[in-house]
């Protein structure tokens, strides 16, 4: 029903706004906060790709000194920015 009315940036950017991050943060700008101390504008592609990685298990996966499955998921996730949106904000 949602595609039917928004498109896919508008659904992807209210998910993030309301997803669990773990550490009682909801939403990317408060899992920002708590994992790095700033804002999600601040973050490094490296730094949301860490956030990323540990979804949709923000309670088993580790942002922080992450095990070798999440930064797996975070290189993979980082090529991946590269190949979508070189030209993003982000450092």
């Amino acid at each position: 029903k949602l595609e039917q009315t928004l498109d896919k940036r508008e659904i992807l950017t209210r998910y993030l706004n309301v997803i669990y991050f773990g550490r009682g943060a909801y939403g990317v700008q408060a899992a920002s906060r708590a994992y790095f101390g700033k804002d999600a504008a601040r973050l490094t592609r490296a730094e949301a790709a860490a956030l990323a990685a540990v979804l949709p298990s923000p309670n088993y996966y580790r942002v922080v000194n992450p095990g070798p499955y999440v930064r797996r998921r975070q290189a993979w996730i980082l090529g991946q920015m590269q190949h979508i949106a070189p030209a993003t904000p982000l450092r």
